[in-house]
């Protein structure tokens, strides 16, 4: 076997090992019916301007990654709350800037 050398949290890991449990079948059955569900994709088709198409194959290329799956990606950020617009971020810097 290799010496392989572990950072501090799979030291920790190594340490606490004998302390883990299986995790129950049910809990086991749920994680992975979760995970099937999140694999799950539907393709659709939409209309979108030609402009708007260029601008998202550019920003896509920079961050080096389809143009469809930066589609994907802003569309799940936006349908779970986690995309976050310009005036609300503008907004919470004005608070800061008053509170200090």
């Amino acid at each position: 076997m290799r010496n392989v050398k572990l950072d501090a949290t799979e030291k920790e890991i190594e340490r606490n090992a004998s302390k883990w449990v299986p995790a129950k079948q049910k809990t086991v059955a749920k994680i992975n019916s979760i995970i099937d569900q999140v694999r799950k994709t539907k393709n659709v088709n939409i209309r979108i301007s030609e402009n708007d198409l260029a601008n998202l194959k550019e920003l896509s290329s920079r961050e080096g990654l389809p143009y469809q799956t930066l589609i994907s990606s802003v569309l799940h950020k936006y349908v779970t709350n986690q995309l976050v617009e310009e005036r609300d971020i503008m907004h919470s810097l004005k608070l800061l800037q008053i509170s200090n």
